[in-house]
């Protein structure tokens, strides 16, 4: 694995910083502060600037209006979002995005993801499931509708594959990011066989009830119910290892803003600690204080080193000695743990001021909460990587 970034891949970082120098981490209430969502809408400013970036099709193919670049790319992207919390959908939006673009039906992927590049269509997706612990599949069933046809001419009957007209869901789907503002939402279920497939359905679709929902960083969720809800043929995307793929782009994707928002959190300490002082020298000269900020940046730097393993092995599709769900798991693992420790420490060596609602380090520590717990804490993946190794056996 080369830890080199292309020049384009530098390229999409230095757009998004230009991007996000704009954004301030305190442009909305602060959660400590609002009793509902900080915001009623995501930030559609933002979302345009994105756009006329080129950051929204980034790793979308031309033919779409995309860049043509890989998930790590959009890892760095994600990374500087992080660092300033952006308040748009761009993991959801982009994952999403990625998944019609390889498995979904051509025609629709002609129709929507030019749109999306433009910034034009808000996606989002569900994949915490009903409860946020049982696998998000399961909490969705999806079965097919069928429609008879007429008979033919000879007296013979139509092709089966020509008399299925669609599918029918039913379940919940909780904390979906944005929903409620989004104009599709991705919805993965399961069949009567097993398998596993990703919906795509409109919020306004007959059978769709949101109820309102804020994570703990205050922004807007919603709990999905599907009652009887008919999906189209070609908006059901049923290819092998669809949902799978989904999901280890988000999961990726949000370690990328883990890692991002850790590192934001350990500049703000280095900086408060450099000039608060006691005893006549800033803090930052204690041993207490060093050791614990140099725990921390081993942990970011653990955080990098697992994610970028994770998102080369699924941009590339490279062998290892385990799927590359292993390394998406251990890159969670780190993630998850990591940025706990990283706010924790920065609360602690900030004392006092860290709780000041007018600093923003409160902010980033909601935030960090969210995105520990978002699509499983630590410990779910500490047992999808065990049962990965019982499977795979090391020599």
């Amino acid at each position: 694995m080369d830890f080199t970034f292309t020049e384009e891949q530098q390229a999409a970082t230095e757009a998004a910083r230009a991007v996000f120098s704009g954004t301030a981490p305190d442009r909305v209430p602060s959660p400590a502060l609002t009793p509902g969502a900080v915001a009623e809408d995501i930030d559609r400013p933002l979302w345009a600037e994105l756009a006329a970036g080129d950051l929204l099709g980034l790793t979308l193919e031309p033919r779409h209006g995309g860049a043509g670049l890989d998930l790590i790319a959009l890892c760095l992207v994600l990374r500087e979002s992080a660092r300033v919390l952006a308040r748009v959908p761009l993991l959801e939006t982009c994952a999403v995005a990625m998944t019609l673009q390889r498995y979904g039906d051509p025609g629709l992927a002609a129709e929507l993801l030019p749109p999306v590049v433009r910034g034009e269509l808000v996606l989002t997706v569900g994949a915490n499931g009903r409860s946020g612990h049982d696998p998000a599949e399961l909490a969705v069933t999806a079965r097919r509708e069928t429609t008879a046809k007429d008979p033919l001419p000879d007296g013979g009957s139509g092709d089966a594959d020509d008399a299925d007209s669609g599918w029918v869901l039913d379940g919940t789907q909780s904390a979906v990011p944005w929903a409620q503002v989004a104009d599709w939402i991705a919805v993965p279920a399961h069949t009567d066989g097993g398998g596993a497939v990703v919906a795509l359905i409109r919020p306004d679709q007959d059978g769709v009830d949101l109820a309102e929902q804020v994570s703990t960083n205050g922004e807007r969720f919603a709990e999905v119910r599907l009652r009887s809800v008919r999906v189209d043929r070609r908006a059901l995307i049923d290819g092998a290892g669809a949902w799978e793929w989904l999901r280890a782009l988000l999961t990726t994707g949000t370690c990328a803003l883990a890692l991002g928002l850790g590192e934001a959190v350990l500049a703000m300490t280095s900086e408060y600690t450099g000039k608060r002082e006691q005893f006549g020298f800033p803090i930052a000269t204690f041993q207490a204080v060093a050791v614990q900020a140099a725990d921390r940046y081993i942990d970011l730097r653990a955080m990098e080193v697992t994610l970028w393993q994770a998102a080369w092995r699924i941009s590339t599709g490279a062998d290892g000695a385990l799927p590359a769900e292993g390394d998406i798991a251990v890159a969670k693992i780190w993630a998850s743990d990591g940025i706990r420790r990283v706010v924790q420490t920065a609360q602690h060596l900030h004392g006092g001021f860290g709780a000041d609602t007018d600093y923003s380090l409160h902010r980033f520590h909601a935030w960090a909460k969210q995105i520990e717990l978002s699509l499983g804490p630590a410990a779910a993946h500490e047992e999808a990587l065990g049962d990965l190794l019982a499977a795979h056996l090391l020599d």
